[in-house]
């Protein structure tokens, strides 16, 4: 599968690093692929690393791993190429305007996912993983719950079957769009637990009580 990751931070690299070793075609995607080469000197040896419109020419998967405002930024002028494409979407809508901890600046009657898909009428856009830290993205426990929620219902199949690969055994299907509002309303309690356990290397477990 031809994959296009798109940012160059934490979530971006452990993407990029777990899609390749389970046998992806990965192509990197940054907004001047020059100045992260010299910011990251040999982190993206052996990459791909192009402008964002370049890496989701001929994609069959595209994750998302901008932050929530450089996402709404960057993705809109992408819209023509990236028509019936997966768009796996790992980012939230993180505000720290106002210092740490981070506010929302969306929640309740909408979501940064479905404010993409609006950007991006013709993608397939699939919210999924923003509950979880990068390296637990990629590097699964054995227990713990992911989620996934789109409009389109064989899109949210691909990214289960994506998930699975990568290691997840608990992958819930959410339904539509809008069932982004829940899993992004649950960073501010993400954010409260790593406080207080002072990791980030967490997961929740959905358990469902025997039949």
């Amino acid at each position: 599968m031809r994959t296009a990751v798109l940012g160059t931070g934490t979530v971006g690299r452990a993407w990029a690093a777990r899609l390749a070793e389970l046998g992806h075609e990965v192509v990197v995607g940054t907004r001047d692929p020059s100045t992260t080469l010299e910011r990251d000197a040999g982190a993206w040896d052996g990459f791909a690393l192009v402008p964002f419109a370049e890496a989701v020419v001929g994609a069959d998967l595209v994750v998302n791993a901008l932050n929530g405002r450089a996402a709404l930024d960057v993705l809109p002028a992408l819209a023509d190429a990236l028509d019936g494409v997966v768009v796996a979407d790992i980012s939230n809508p993180l505000d720290f305007s106002g210092g740490f901890p981070p506010t929302l600046f969306v929640k309740d009657t909408d979501s940064l996912g479905e404010q993409l898909q609006r950007a991006l009428p013709r993608a397939r856009l699939v919210k999924t993983l923003n509950t979880v830290t990068a390296s637990l993205q990629v590097h699964p426990p054995a227990e713990g719950t992911v989620f996934v929620a789109g409009d389109d219902a064989d899109a949210r199949a691909l990214m289960t079957r994506v998930l699975t690969e990568v290691g997840h055994s608990d992958v819930v299907d959410l339904g539509d769009l809008a069932g982004a509002r829940g899993v992004e309303m649950y960073l501010p309690l993400w954010l409260r637990l790593w406080q207080v356990l002072g990791t980030a290397e967490f997961t929740i477990k959905v358990v469902r009580p025997p039949s």
